[in-house]
């Protein structure tokens, strides 16, 4: 699991910002909490604030370790704080699975140039690399034998040469944390549609996925419980699957008749049925900006129930502020500055029973 991140110079981020997962010791909604880390937060801000910067500033890991399908946008100059004289960005990763710990931290002057990398197994440094003069690198030979690290990667980022190269069997903890970074998903769904990062380098087809998978008739149902009623079915048009909605004078395909909210419960519906099973980590940006309320709620509750990954959105929707399915640790504030949980904004002693929702809106928590 992901415990802490910290980013610096990127997009947004001018000064140091830091996503602190640790838990609170609240008796309360337990399942959202895993081996002392938060497993599902909810992120607050106001527009502008940074949210969908700290989702890509996360998942930019993804870019030199993983060969995954990266962010549609590619864009060089905002990369690095406009207002900064930097020229690159720092990275640091503190994850922790079971009894260990991994670190890993990374230099970048844009999203494929890596300047410096360093990886730690419980404070024990495996390798540190200087990309601007590569002859300043430590490999620690202890779990990395007969392995020519004498070469021209091209461009590879070292701890990826490694995982891909050496013998794992004394690097069990390499092969987690690149098992867990090649399984992390971003996705969202705004004005561009489905857009999403990670996981997979496929592009989906999500009406063939619900044919593949036979959920027509499942999907049918879920809309059902958010009070869309439709009768559905598949169709082949020139070869290829096309999910149908069926009105008594016309099939039309769904996607001409579904709102844009009944078209943000089909992406996180396909998203749940391809991906929920093995994911390792979540990050839903503006989860629920064309969602009713209780549709909202609903999803957080279904997200809530799948404890094997971890996930965090991003929301302006505050009736999700509540303990009825989240804590006051599991929900943060984002400010210019910083990202802190609701029970360290306050000094008082936050409680089960407390409206979290009404505190926030009366100015209780210090932002």
């Amino acid at each position: 699991m992901l415990s802490k991140f910290t980013v610096n110079n990127f997009r947004g981020f001018m000064d140091e910002i830091c996503f602190d997962f640790g838990a609170k010791a609240y008796s309360f909604n337990q399942q959202i909490v895993r081996n002392g880390l938060v497993n599902k937060a909810i992120v607050y801000g106001k527009n502008g604030i940074g949210k969908s910067n700290l989702g890509e500033a996360i998942f930019d890991i993804i870019y030199h370790l993983s060969d995954n399908k990266k962010f549609d946008r590619y864009d060089s100059i905002t990369y690095l704080n406009l207002d900064s004289k930097k020229k690159y960005a720092t990275f640091s990763y503190e994850f922790k699975f079971g009894n260990d710990t991994v670190y890993y931290n990374y230099k970048k002057a844009n999203q494929i140039t890596l300047l410096t990398e360093e990886l730690y197994f419980n404070d024990e440094l495996i390798i540190s690399v200087d990309y601007t003069n590569y002859k300043k690198r430590y490999i620690n030979q202890k779990y990395i034998k007969s392995l020519n690290t004498n070469i021209d990667l091209k461009g590879m980022s070292l701890v990826k040469y490694i995982y891909r190269n050496a013998d794992l069997s004394e690097l069990h903890l390499l092969s987690t944390i690149m098992t867990f970074i090649n399984n992390m998903l971003w996705f969202r769904r705004l004005s561009e549609g489905n857009s999403y990062a990670g996981y997979s380098n496929t592009i989906f087809n999500f009406d063939n996925c619900l044919a593949k998978h036979n959920s027509v008739h499942e999907f049918q149902e879920f809309l059902s419980k958010y009070g869309l009623e439709y009768e559905l079915l598949i169709k082949e048009i020139n070869g290829i699957n096309q999910l149908f909605a069926n009105y008594r004078n016309a099939e039309v395909p769904f996607s001409l008749v579904a709102s844009t909210g009944t078209m943000t419960l089909y992406l996180f519906y396909v998203w749940k049925l391809m991906a929920f099973s093995d994911v390792s980590f979540v990050f839903i940006d503006e989860f629920d900006a064309f969602l009713h309320y209780e549709a909202s709620s609903e999803l957080v509750k279904i997200l809530n129930s799948n404890e094997s990954f971890q996930s965090v959105l991003t929301t302006h929707n505050v009736t999700l502020m509540n303990n009825k399915t989240t804590r006051p640790d599991a929900c943060y504030i984002m400010t210019k500055n910083r990202i802190s949980c609701l029970a360290d904004c306050t000094d008082k002693e936050i409680r089960e029973a407390h409206n979290l929702e009404k505190m926030y809106k009366n100015g209780a928590f210090n932002e």
